[in-house]
Order: structure tokens, then C-alpha cells, then sequence
């Protein structure tokens, strides 16, 4: 992506975590905020009960690093002015502010296209630019797991209620991958054809996506899966199921087909007798005597510890993996193996920070970027590349334009 330039006018992780991405893959991301308050996620103190640091933001250092910061009041017209100059200059317009307030501050497609018929405009919205509720907002929280019908399926029927996300910006991250998937298309299309488009996203077709076979079965049989509580399973297959330890850890396995794996994994869990028996060693029979195969691995891993476990069955043929929570995931040898984890320099000087890469990996390099940047930290370097004077930046921070 390099030379090619993203104009961000967005807050909170959806949409910005897709221009930072663009920025993983080299694009020079100009992230616009407002000069006095920033980003509006800037000031969260707390995240999921946990008191957050101001300069060690997670939930500003995950979507945002690698852009630089201009800090701009969009409101006023000398600020739009300054917004058109950036545009100008801009490849993609990427933004997730409401339609109404797009329209009031000048900032939507029309007012963009006037000064850069060229640009790709991006927008991300809880529920799409289209139908009724077009002028509705909301969260990850709402629109990817509450509506989306992702909260229900995930919540066992037994709870009698209804899990609350348990992941900060789940749907927002998921989301952002998406427009920066649909940026790069539409970048491409207009490399090949010299048109270029608008795109949308929305939080409810991204967890739509993400649950797409189950929403699918849903429309087709009226019925789809959900989620069980811990100890029940309706699976025909022993060798899919979620196995206690001795000392409390879980182990999955996942051997969605056993043909071809049963006498190795019988000898792995320490049943080499069972390959031998006709209830257990091959693939129909398995799956009749299923409730008595779980009970069997159930005792037999319930014998060691997840430890034991967790090393023994790293020669197993078939599929398994240790049930790790986000924590025990950051010192995961194949995660950071695979370059998954990068440090960028803190804002507040310290140890440096960690951040996750992205998903798309090139060429097996490790991804460098810096840190997210400090609200409005670039506005005079960025302005002075555009060729405004000392004179001219100085009089609209005068009157409050930028920062």
C-alpha cells in the first residue's frame, strides 16, 4: 500500500481498526480528530472492569497505530477547508460518523467528491447506509452481538439469559479487516477501470458473515445451533468434545472425521485397547457407542494434569488444542512464532508496548509500524506538506480550526 494515501475521519475501533491495517500494509493513514477532545475513545478509563492508562491504551493503540494524527474542527468552515485540502490529496475517504452529521459538517460523499472526484469513500455503520434505521447507531455491542443473533447463539439456553460481550471491539476488529478488504478491491477496480466507488460495511453484516453457515441453516430449517453448557454435548463423535484435566484445564478435541485417526488417537489418550475393540475402532460403531467413547476419555484425561496433556499430544495425528484464554495466547510459541505479537515505542516513554499484527501476513516478514499517535501530532507536518504557510496554520489555530 505504499503511496497510497487513507483520510480517516472516524472514532472508536470500528473503521479505524481498518486504517490500521491499511497502515500494516503501508499506507500513509491520515487520522483526523477533533483538536481539543480527540478521538472520544481516548477518554474510556475503563475497559471490561479494568482501569485503563491513558498512555498505554489498548483501545487506542490496537486501531490506530501506525497513522498520523491531525487535529481538525470539522464543524467550521476554515476546518472543512482544511479537511478539503487533505482530501485533495487522498486516495480513500474512511469514515463512520452518522449521516446526519457527515451531511452537517460537509464531510459526506458529495462534498468530498466535489473536491477529489477520484476518491474511494468508505463508510463503516452499525446497520448499513440502506433502509429504515440508516440513521440509527451503534456498537459492536448492539449491532454485531446483541441483533445479530452472535450473543444468542453463543449464550446456552440453560443460563436462562443472555451473555454479555465479553470482548471489548470484537465485532469493530472483525469489521475493520472487512472494509480494508473492500478498500483494496475497490482500489484495484479503479486501477483497471479509473472508476472509483463507495463501499459500505456495516457491524451487522460483518457478524452476519461471520456466522453466515449458521444463518444460513437458519433461513433454510427455521433452527440453528447454539452454544451448550459446560458438560453436555449432543455431538455423535467422541473425539469432538471439550475434556476436563485433573487439575481443572480443558482440553478440546477436534477430529471432525475420524476416519484414518482412531488407533492413534485411542493410543494417545491412553486406550490403545479400544482401537482393538469393534464399539470403538472404526468410524460407524464409534459413532453408536458414542456416549460411552466420551465417558472413557472424559476418565481417561481426567487422570493428568493439562500440562501432561498439553506436551503429550503434540504427536497426535488428529486435531486438538489446548482451551488458553488471551492471556496465555501472548507467550504461545506458535503465535509468536508467526510474528503475531510486535512491539511499538510507548507514548509515556516506558517498556515498549505490545500490539497484535493483523491476520494477513506477507511473505513470512514480521510487520513493523509505530505506536498509535498522540491526538493531533502530526497537524503541522502534515499541513506543511500540503504547502500551507507558517502564516496560515498559525491563524487557523487562532481561531480554533486545528489543533
Amino acid at each position: 500500500m505504499e503511496g497510497v494515501r487513507v483520510l480517516e475521519v472516524a472514532q472508536f475501533t470500528f473503521v479505524p481498526a481498518a486504517g490500521a491495517i491499511l497502515a500494516d500494509w503501508g499506507a500513509d493513514v491520515i487520522k483526523v480528530e477533533h483538536p481539543v477532545r480527540g478521538d472520544t475513545q481516548r477518554g474510556f478509563i475503563n475497559m471490561g472492569g479494568f482501569q485503563l492508562d491513558p498512555n498505554r491504551h489498548p483501545l487506542i493503540e490496537h486501531p490506530n497505530r501506525g497513522k498520523r494524527s491531525v487535529g481538525i474542527d470539522v464543524s467550521t468552515p476554515e476546518g472543512q477547508e482544511v479537511l478539503y485540502e487533505i482530501a485533495k490529496t487522498a486516495d480513500v475517504f474512511l469514515t463512520n460518523y452518522m449521516p446526519q452529521a457527515r451531511q452537517k459538517n460537509k464531510f459526506d460523499i458529495e462534498h468530498i467528491r466535489a473536491v477529489n472526484p477520484n476518491i474511494i469513500y468508505a463508510r463503516g455503520s452499525a446497520y448499513g447506509d440502506k433502509g429504515p434505521e440508516r440513521l440509527v447507531g451503534g456498537f459492536d455491542g448492539t449491532a454485531f452481538w446483541t441483533r445479530s443473533g452472535v450473543g444468542h447463539a453463543l449464550t446456552p439456553e440453560e443460563l436462562g439469559g443472555a451473555l454479555p460481550q465479553g470482548i471489548p471491539a470484537f465485532g469493530d476488529s472483525i469489521g475493520g479487516m472487512n472494509i480494508a478488504g473492500g478498500i483494496s478491491a475497490a482500489l484495484f477496480h479503479r486501477e483497471r477501470t479509473g472508476e472509483a466507488v463507495e463501499l459500505d460495511v456495516s457491524l451487522l453484516s460483518t457478524a452476519w458473515w461471520a456466522a453466515g453457515a449458521s444463518v444460513t441453516q437458519g433461513m433454510e430449517t427455521g433452527e440453528t445451533m447454539r452454544s451448550l453448557m459446560p458438560g453436555t454435548t449432543t455431538s455423535v463423535n467422541p473425539f469432538m468434545a471439550n475434556y476436563l484435566t485433573s487439575d481443572g484445564g480443558t482440553i478440546n478435541l477436534c477430529i471432525v472425521s475420524p476416519t484414518g485417526y482412531i488407533r492413534d488417537t485411542w493410543e494417545h489418550l491412553g486406550l490403545p485397547e479400544l482401537a482393538d475393540d469393534p464399539r470403538f475402532s472404526e468410524v460407524m460403531p464409534l459413532i453408536q457407542n458414542a456416549e460411552e467413547g466420551v465417558r472413557l476419555i472424559a476418565e481417561a484425561i481426567a487422570a493428568k494434569p493439562f500440562e501432561y496433556w498439553r506436551q503429550h499430544l503434540k504427536t497426535m495425528r488428529g486435531q486438538w488444542a489446548p482451551f488458553q484464554s488471551l492471556v496465555e495466547l501472548a507467550t504461545d510459541e506458535q503465535a509468536l512464532a508467526n510474528d503475531m505479537v510486535v512491539e511499538v515505542e510507548a507514548a509515556d516513554g516506558g517498556k515498549p508496548f505490545k500490539v497484535v499484527r493483523g491476520p494477513v501476513q506477507f511473505n513470512h516478514e514480521p510487520l513493523e509500524t509505530t505506536r498509535a499517535p498522540q491526538a493531533s501530532e502530526h497537524t503541522e507536518i502534515v499541513l506543511m506538506e500540503l504547502g500551507l504557510e507558517w502564516d496560515r496554520i498559525e491563524e487557523l489555530k487562532d481561531k480554533g480550526a486545528i489543533a
